[in-house]
């Protein structure tokens, strides 16, 4: 954790002048070739990005969650595809090890995690099974000696994750699979750390998106892959829900954030837009319903900014921030949308056409109100905590 602020604003600005000078530029070439170059990985590596929220005993930064926000503002102004890189190691992929990991998973896989050496990935979401993740059908059976003779018990996993992203460039998966087929819901689902050098581990082709390119997602497929015992998250069957909404709940607030730096750049945009383009001698900037446009999208970039920072100061104070979490997610992403529509229609024909950075963000954004839970997931987690609150004190 950082301890003074200007020790945070000196990372916050390296990163911003990082992002304005080396990752802006290199937009469009990510855009066609469908790939971060592999130097700016390096580059990310050596600035210490995939420890950011990795504890300093560990060799990371070690930010609280409101420090992680303010360095997504400034880091996500810029294509999404370079946040990704670092943001499932970042967000879900290494917090279930951090907040459930025995002491010997921590000190096994968070300081190489730290490094940027592996990346990590979540792999939670099926063919049949995405926000109804309580229907996963992976399965881990536990089989004795199942590692050798003398070398320890094992699970053998087997099914399909879908979906997963940074898969390809995965060194580990935080894994939920079903080891009590028994028990329906999500009591019977557990989380696993799986080298994902592990034989009979294979990959589906990258997946054709929308938008967001430079950013990969595949199948994943666990064909009797052998897991150590060891590796069962916490040592414990039957956690792996309750630590997947732990992590979601802190994924969401970092999405957000992420939405925020975003719609920050978008308007950044559309503002310089506005004040150079002329039309009827004037920049169009000048005229009342551009303004108005402007408008909307500044109060609502305001209050996202705010909602994101006040969830993380609770987070950070120990408080329960579900129904926070959910409702910066589903504000948050719904705010970027419409912001890039908007930064769209600012820039009239000219945003239609993938000469602007508009145009590729436009359909970029539009993944954010899906992934980590929908929108109506998020409309759903929110009325149904409402309801538990108010009959709870009742």
């Amino acid at each position: 954790m950082i301890r003074d602020q200007d020790t945070l604003d000196a990372l916050v600005n390296t990163v911003a002048r990082y992002v304005r000078e080396r990752l802006v530029p290199l937009e469009n070439q990510v855009e066609e070739t469908d790939e971060v170059p592999p130097e700016v990985v390096q580059e990310m590596r050596d600035m210490g990005l995939f420890g950011l929220t990795v504890p300093e005993e560990y060799g990371g930064l070690g930010l609280s969650m409101e420090e992680e926000v303010q360095v997504l503002f400034a880091l996500c102004q810029t294509s999404p595809a370079f946040r990704s890189v670092i943001g499932t190691t970042v967000g879900i992929g290494s917090q279930g090890i951090l907040f459930d990991g025995t002491d010997e998973q921590k000190k096994a896989w968070l300081p190489r995690l730290a490094t940027g050496e592996l990346i990590a990935s979540f792999a939670l979401t099926e063919p049949g099974a995405g926000s109804d993740a309580a229907s996963l059908r992976t399965t881990a059976q536990r089989v004795a000696d199942g590692m050798g003779p003398g070398q320890g018990d094992a699970y053998v996993v087997n099914g399909t994750k879908r979906y997963i992203t940074n898969a390809p460039h995965a060194g580990l998966f935080s894994l939920m699979a079903r080891t009590d087929p028994d028990t329906p819901g999500a009591g019977g689902v557990s989380a696993f750390i799986v080298d994902a050098s592990s034989p009979g581990i294979s990959f589906g082709k990258n997946d054709r998106k929308m938008g967001q390119r430079g950013a990969h997602t595949c199948d994943v497929i666990f064909d009797n892959v052998k897991v150590p015992a060891a590796n069962l998250i916490g040592g414990r069957e039957g956690q792996g829900f309750k630590m997947a909404m732990k992590v979601l709940d802190k994924g969401r607030i970092h999405l957000a954030a992420v939405c925020v730096g975003v719609a920050q750049r978008l308007q950044n945009d559309s503002v310089a837009y506005a004040a150079e383009r002329q039309q009827f001698g004037q920049a169009i900037g000048d005229f009342q319903l551009v303004q108005a446009l402007l408008a909307d999208s500044q109060a609502e970039l305001y209050a996202a900014q705010c909602m994101v920072e006040d969830a993380a100061r609770k987070r950070d104070a120990g408080q329960p921030v579900s129904t926070e979490a959910a409702c910066c997610k589903y504000f948050a992403s719904e705010m970027c949308g419409r912001v890039a529509d908007r930064a769209v229609q600012i820039h009239g024909g000219a945003g239609y056409m993938a000469e602007y950075a508009v145009e590729r963000f436009y359909r970029d954004v539009r993944l954010f109100r899906i992934y980590e839970g929908t929108s109506q997931i998020q409309q759903l987690v929110i009325g149904r905590n409402l309801m538990r609150a108010h009959r709870a004190q009742r």
